[in-house]
């Protein structure tokens, strides 16, 4: 009796009813990151009586996560998401189980537990995750609810599911058979998001999950609809196989184990970096010269020390004219950009001693408040 006045107002819908309801409460879903996207879809599948929740999350709560990520308050500062989120979703609705993970999702991870859900869905916000999480949805047959956003767009569809009308069946790499170039596009952390965003997208992609597991309605599959904030207006597009996608990613586990989704997705891994309290030792006590490849006039803006604002668009043409005499410091807003500067330079110049300081300036600043 308390499960049906609980899910009542679902249940009486005739497209629905208690054998949807049912079908909700055998599911297991697996939600990748629970930040921006993740929150609002782990919200709603709770409330709508998922059976097993899985949450994928090895970061902690910041206080810059709450402008969006409504599952966390003042209190969960410092603590692991994973945690706080399955606690929260639990103490809403105890007759469902959620299952938290506070690991960083690696390749052998993904292959361990997909296998124990029935639908994957990715909140995460970076290129080599989804590339990584797709690729194990294709290799072990699970549906895949994908979801991005960017300042004031955002976009969600379902990859991995074959079109009951067409059969056709797409994935992630069919919409992107190739990554970005790691300099062409910025993250949310860099490039920021409103806030209500990510909470219209991760309702839309935990609806998409309920049609997939109730049979209500038609799910995107093959489709992406495209949000865009400002104006309140959606347009959708189709997505076909690609011959280059198919040619590209990992067939079966061996290769999928076998494949470098950071050097796939541009990552800089032989960039040498500096943590914070090694920036400011050598800022200190060193001849060094720092150089800010940020846009002009982003914040946080920085009075602290000397610096050369080089705009990382503007750096391969500027590069000629930087000593290299001294040390070289390079910092952005997270440490993504700068890495790339620190590659230019490396290759342009490959005695120079230059490094990148991890995690960006905004953290730094953050450490010296």
């Amino acid at each position: 009796m308390a499960e049906n006045n609980r899910y009542h107002r679902q249940i009486i819908l005739k497209e629905f009813g208690e054998s949807a309801q049912v079908k909700l409460k055998q599911a297991k879903v697996l939600v990748i990151g629970s930040g921006g996207l993740g929150c609002p879809a782990l919200q709603y599948l709770a409330a709508a009586g998922i059976g097993t929740i899985g949450i994928v999350d090895f970061d902690l709560v910041d206080l810059s996560n709450l402008q969006r990520q409504t599952l966390y308050s003042m209190k969960d500062i410092g603590k692991p998401k994973a945690l706080v989120a399955a606690f929260k979703l639990n103490d809403s609705n105890p007759e469902i189980n959620v299952v938290p993970y506070t690991f960083k999702l690696t390749k052998e991870k993904a292959l361990e537990l997909f296998p124990f859900y029935d639908i994957i869905m990715d909140g995460t916000d970076n290129f080599s995750s989804r590339y990584l999480i797709n690729d194990a949805c294709v290799i072990l047959n699970k549906p895949l609810i994908y979801g991005a956003v960017l300042r004031f767009e955002g976009q969600v569809g379902v990859f991995n599911m074959a079109d009951k009308q067409s059969g056709i069946k797409t994935n992630y790499r069919d919409m992107f058979p190739e990554p970005p170039e790691a300099t062409s596009v910025m993250s949310c952390k860099e490039a920021g998001v409103l806030g209500v965003l990510p909470g219209i997208i991760g309702v839309m992609q935990a609806t998409e999950i309920i049609k997939i597991i109730s049979g209500v309605g038609k799910p995107l599959c093959n489709k992406i609809i495209s949000y865009n904030s400002l104006h309140n207006s959606f347009h959708d597009f189709e997505i076909y196989p690609s011959t280059i996608a198919t040619n590209n990613y990992p067939k079966d586990e061996a290769e999928f184990l076998n494949f470098d989704y950071d050097w796939f997705c541009g990552a800089c891994s032989n960039v040498k970096e500096i943590t914070v309290d090694q920036f400011d030792s050598m800022r200190k006590n060193e001849k060094v010269m720092i150089i800010d490849v940020r846009e002009k006039g982003e914040h946080p803006l920085i009075t602290e020390f000397d610096y050369v604002n080089i705009p990382l668009n503007e750096f391969q043409k500027s590069m000629s004219g930087i000593s290299t005499e001294n040390k070289i410091v390079i910092f952005c807003k997270s440490g993504k950009r700068s890495a790339t500067a620190v590659s230019m330079l490396n290759e342009a110049f490959p005695q120079c001693d230059v490094c990148s300081l991890v995690e960006g300036i905004e953290n730094w600043k953050m450490i010296n408040q």
